[in-house]
């Protein structure tokens, strides 16, 4: 847990923004996988971390603007706990470690609760993403199961999103600790990787890493000679010379902070002619959108100048024609790049995703774009603030299916090249991605530098074969 401090002011500055009412968080509870006993890894809610720190299952809270009271709720550990798990902390311990001193058992948060009602009391409360938490919820506030998130509290959402976005310094202490995690399991995988090896005997050698730093992996590790399936998490492909390799990986902090990270590099020791110049049609647009981070920019525009980049790339050696600005505003360049620049990062990869991308990622005034191809899977656009973290991700993707789909519709073909846009087909992906926090005048990477150039990647691969 950070300093206890950290939690307090937290929770002061979230109560003194909604001005009323009760706010009610929910943690996790512990996840079966196939009978009562044996459970997926505990994590708990990432909103809930950042208020409380406390890293245990089956817990609520309260803060109880009105009367001036924040109150966890929760059981300690029984005899039968204590006999298999051991004896850990208690709650009344942690809760301390948090700043606060009162615990009540969880069952009395349904009576705190209806006392609140009866009173007319506003009930803050955060969209469930977890079905057991809807069940909860729904019990607990007496509405229908179907209506939780629909009831949940714009103005709570609202804020948390302000408030979490900007990362204090011991948060960025700490997302920079997952990103060297993260570029240490990056370079492992680039030294052991060879033809003959099978993906998930680097992927095993990537969670290790993660696993040997106290914490564990951010999310399912994507590593795969099939590029082109954008969240690939099968690892069963044996890696052949000629083949390209992206690795998306990333670790989680023993505190919940990610790191993520993407390299692309040759199966064998060096890239091919044409896989050069497609990755240096990447790092040109990777380059781009680095540069043009700073406070006060609309990510939004980064991103259309990352896909400019990539469009004029591609129109150079001959897969795109005509006006690029307009072939891009049009969304012609999504055959491509499908998806955004980048996103926000945090307590989860994806920061407070389940939150809500118009909320996250986007403002009253920038509405995201929900119908054009590409920009609907661009999860951040509005303006960067001093203290955001994000992630920059170019790529460029050939996707079969998408081609033959578009091809036969003759989509945007004053802009695309099919007949030699056929001739990559099985190309596969190629992406790169870093994690940046924005600065004062501009954006720094968090972590510490991986081999990014055609240059550096190959000499490594040379290096470890």
């Amino acid at each position: 847990m950070f300093q206890k401090i950290e939690y307090v002011k937290r929770r002061t500055l979230l109560s003194t923004t909604l001005g009323s009412g009760i706010i009610l968080f929910m943690g996790n509870t512990e996840s079966p996988i196939n009978f009562l006993h044996n459970t997926y890894h505990f994590r708990q809610d990432s909103t809930f971390l950042y208020y409380f720190g406390i890293q245990q299952s089956e817990l609520a809270a309260v803060v109880d603007i009105d009367n001036d009271k924040v109150i966890v709720f929760g059981d300690e550990m029984s005899i039968d706990d204590i006999v298999w798990m051991g004896r850990q902390k208690t709650l009344q311990e942690k809760v301390y470690d948090s700043g606060l001193a009162e615990v009540l058992p969880l069952s009395a948060l349904e009576r705190y609760i209806k006392t609140a009602q009866t009173k007319g009391t506003t009930i803050h409360f955060l969209p469930p993403y977890r079905a057991e938490n809807a069940i909860r919820v729904a019990d607990l506030l007496g509405i229908n199961i179907h209506s939780v998130s629909r009831e949940a509290s714009i103005p709570l959402i609202k804020a948390v999103v302000a408030q979490r976005s900007l990362k204090s310094e011991a948060e960025i202490v700490e997302l920079n600790k997952a990103a060297v995690i993260s570029a240490d399991m990056h370079l492992l995988a680039m030294k052991i990787a060879r033809p003959g090896m099978k993906e998930s005997e680097i992927a095993a050698a990537i969670h290790q890493v993660a696993l040997s730093q106290g914490g564990n992996i951010a999310y399912p590790i994507i590593f795969t000679i099939n590029g082109q399936i954008l969240h690939n998490h099968y690892h069963g492909n044996v890696l052949k010379d000629g083949d390209l390799v992206l690795n998306d990986s990333g670790a989680e902090t023993e505190l919940g902070y990610a790191g993520d990270l993407t390299r692309t590099f040759p199966a064998g020791k060096t890239f091919s002619n044409v896989q050069k110049d497609i990755y240096t049609i990447v790092l040109n647009a990777y380059h781009k959108a680095v540069g043009a981070l700073r406070p006060c920019t609309r990510y939004l525009d980064v991103h259309k100048m990352a896909c400019l980049e990539l469009a004029e790339g591609l129109k150079a050696i001959g897969l795109m024609k005509g006006d690029m600005e307009e072939a891009v505003q049009r969304g012609a360049h999504a055959l491509f790049f499908q998806c955004g620049t980048g996103h926000m990062m945090g307590l989860d990869v994806h920061d407070m995703e389940d939150l809500g991308e118009q909320y996250v990622g986007y403002s009253d005034v920038l509405l995201k774009n929900t119908e054009q191809f590409g920009l609907k899977s661009l999860r951040l656009g509005k303006e960067l603030e001093k203290d955001y973290v994000l992630t920059v991700e170019p790529g460029i993707y050939f996707i079969p299916e998408l081609i033959d789909r578009w091809h036969s519709e003759s989509k945007f073909s004053e802009y695309i090249n099919y007949d030699q846009v056929h001739e990559y087909r099985s190309f596969g992906g190629i992406r790169v991605e870093d994690d940046f926090v924005i600065t004062a005048d501009g954006s720094a990477m968090l972590g510490k530098h991986l081999a990014l150039s055609i240059e550096e990647v190959e000499a490594l691969r040379n290096y470890s074969l």
